[in-house]
Order: C-alpha cells, then structure tokens, then sequence
C-alpha cells in the first residue's frame, strides 16, 4: 500500500537535525517523508541518519523578500509534483514561505508549529513588519501547534490567530527527550575527571553551565555580569555554544570578561553537550524569550537542578522550588542571587537535583511527543 507523503521543513539543516533528531526516522514507517531545508551537504547527513528524502530550498533567517519569493517558488514547484497529504514547518521563515508555497499547491494539511517568537524583542516597524508575516503564516496554515502552553497564551494575545486553530501536542516541546541518551550514568567519575581537569576546573569548583547560542537574548550578557559578582565562592561558569555576533551580538564589556575571566569557560559549540552537563552542578539558562526549549529538559534528564527565566517554555518544564529556580527577565541582581543560593544551600540544592530526571521522564519522554503528533496526523487522514 502506497503511503501518503509527509514533508517537515526547517529554514537551516541543524534545526531538523537537533530539534528533531530521530522523529523524522520515526514517522518514516507510517508515511513518505523527506525532509527539506537550504544546504544540499548537510542535508545529506541527515538524510543517511533519519533515512529518509531530503530536498535543498535555499531559506534565510533575515529580512530577504527577493530571496523569500524564489523559495516559495520553488517550493511551490515542489509540493505540486510530489502531492503530499501533510506539509508540516518549523522555524520561522521556514513556517512563512513552507505555508504560502504550501497553500498555493493547495496541500490539504497546512502544519506549522511554533517554537518561540523572535518578533518578540522587536519595536517599531521591524516588529510591524514581523507581526504582518507571522499573521500571513498563520493565516495559510490549516493548523498552529505551539510548542508551550504559555506561547499558545501569547499567540492568542496578540491575536496572529483563532484560538480554535490553535493547539499545544502532549505536555509540549517539538521532540520531546531521549531520557535514556541523556543520562548522566554513561559517564563514569574517570570520564568526568579527565573533562574537568581538561579545562582546569578543580574538584571543589561549584559548576555552573550555559548551553545555547552566545547571544543577547539568551540572557548572556546578565549572566556574565551576574557570575563576576559570584566567583570568588569557588563557581566556575562553562559555555556550551557558538558567538553568533552578526545577529545579535553581546556587550563588548561581556565579550572581553568571557575572553580574560579564567573562571569563565567557553568551549564554543559542542556536538555532544552531554559530558558538560555531567561535570556540572546546574544549569543557569536566563533567556529573554523561548518556545519550549531542549536545554532545561536535557539538562534536567541529566539530573541537573535549573535557574531559569519566567517566560513559557521554561517555567512550564522548571516548577520553582521542585526541580529548580525561576527569576525574572533581564534581572542581573536575580541570577546573582539564584546562583548564590543555589552555590551556598546546599540541602536545598540536592532538594531540587532529587526531583530534577524524574520530572522530566514523567512529562517529556521523547516517544510520548511522537505518538501525540503521530496522533494527530493520523488524526487529518480522516478529513482529505
């Protein structure tokens, strides 16, 4: 029997390769899937590791109408000579010129889940401009999934949509976790010591971590500001991620303290973040804005207690007080003080790291996620 085709799009590769690691090899076995996104090289590798199709569109993250407009031409083209029943996108622009391109070829099953909202942090014009594309998104999907409850609250707020379009799968998060790959038990203390002793943490340094881009919005500039405050209690602070100065670059007086603070440890990106995870003692993720994001629910699978921003996403995978700490937005004095506590309370600290796993095994197991979506594409057939 013939399967029904399904293509999930991503404006850049590494999205379909970390956001969505192994879902895509998943629903391989219940419909046609190919996979497309700009960069035919990378799209290569994922294509032998998720065994499925890929197709190259060249997509960019930025403003580029003229570029914009080929890609929803040329997929467009695409989706009228392969006919799939579902085309489902994630990332922005990605979401943008996948549902246009998508509601033109007439695909009955128009998907496009949110996994934050860039516009956001935007003013002026600029926030305009981008409040007008996320509307005509929206607007040619035949259903939204934000990947929060809180950004389904956002969504509503600001009006991008009807409610009734609207719906978050499972507990939330786009993927879910692999709690038995994030697992702090594949690390022995010998594997740990050599990795500390590799960057000079010593065996009474306190570790905090960061996993993510180096940018503004994730709160890098705070939290910097906050550990030079902090580390004269013995902390070390590792950070796990690459600069992306060209779009949104850090404060120059960040730049030059992650540059000369031997406390401070930056180790760029790492395409295995789990053996940081195992020499730290917490996670500090203090981002302006999220949709439901990996890292806390990776960091917590590994056991890790989390200090993390009150915006959705992250006070929905952290309850204060039980698996971690939630402060506000743009606070320097309130990561200072969280990391403090969390340095210096001891008992409360294990407290937190106690209910850290099971938490996130309850909630976020990764095959719970996919069944949900699986459910509901399943769900769609019924309605071609």
């Amino acid at each position: 029997m013939k399967q029904n085709k399904l293509i999930r799009i991503t404006t850049v590769p590494i999205s379909l390769d970390k956001l969505l690691s192994g879902q895509l090899k998943f629903m391989s076995s219940f419909y046609e899937v190919i996979a497309v996104s700009s960069d035919s090289n990378a799209l290569n590798k994922i294509s032998k590791k998720e065994e499925v199709k890929t197709f190259a569109v060249e997509m960019t993250r930025k403003i580029t109408p003229l570029q914009d407009l080929k890609a929803v031409w040329h997929l467009y083209q695409f989706f009228k000579r392969e006919q799939p029943l579902i085309v489902h996108t994630h990332t922005p622009k990605a979401g943008t010129v996948g549902m246009i391109a998508a509601k033109l070829a007439r695909v009955p099953h128009r998907l496009h889940t949110v996994a934050g909202l860039p516009l956001l942090e935007a003013t002026g014009n600029k926030r305009k401009l981008l409040n007008f594309v996320e509307k005509i998104t929206y607007k040619c999907a035949t259903k939204i999934y934000p990947n929060s409850f809180g950004l389904k609250d956002i969504i509503i707020q600001e009006q991008f949509c009807q409610p009734e379009k609207l719906k978050v799968l499972a507990n939330g998060s786009s993927n879910g976790i692999d709690t038995t790959h994030f697992n702090c038990s594949h690390f022995s203390k010998e594997d740990n010591q050599k990795l500390r002793e590799k960057w000079n943490i010593h065996p009474d340094n306190f570790v905090f971590v960061f996993v993510g881009r180096l940018v503004g919005d994730k709160g890098i500039n705070e939290l910097i500001d906050a550990f030079c405050k902090l580390e004269t209690l013995g902390a070390k602070l590792l950070l796990v991620g690459s600069l992306e100065s060209e779009l949104d670059a850090l404060h120059q007086t960040t730049l030059d303290a992650i540059a000369t603070n031997t406390s401070i440890i930056s180790v760029g990106f790492q395409s295995d973040v789990r053996p940081y995870f195992a020499i730290s003692d917490a996670l500090v993720f203090p981002s302006y804005r999220e949709g439901f994001p990996n890292v806390v629910m990776q960091a917590g699978a590994m056991g890790l207690p989390s200090i993390v921003s009150n915006i959705n996403g992250c006070n929905e995978i952290i309850v204060e007080g039980e698996n971690g700490m939630i402060i506000p937005v743009k606070d320097s004095a309130a990561i200072y003080d969280a990391m403090q506590k969390m340095l210096q309370n001891e008992s409360y600290r294990h407290k937190l790291q106690a209910k850290a796993r099971p938490m996130i095994v309850n909630r976020y197991e990764q095959k719970v996620v996919w069944e949900a979506i699986l459910a509901e594409y399943k769900s769609l057939e019924r309605y071609v």
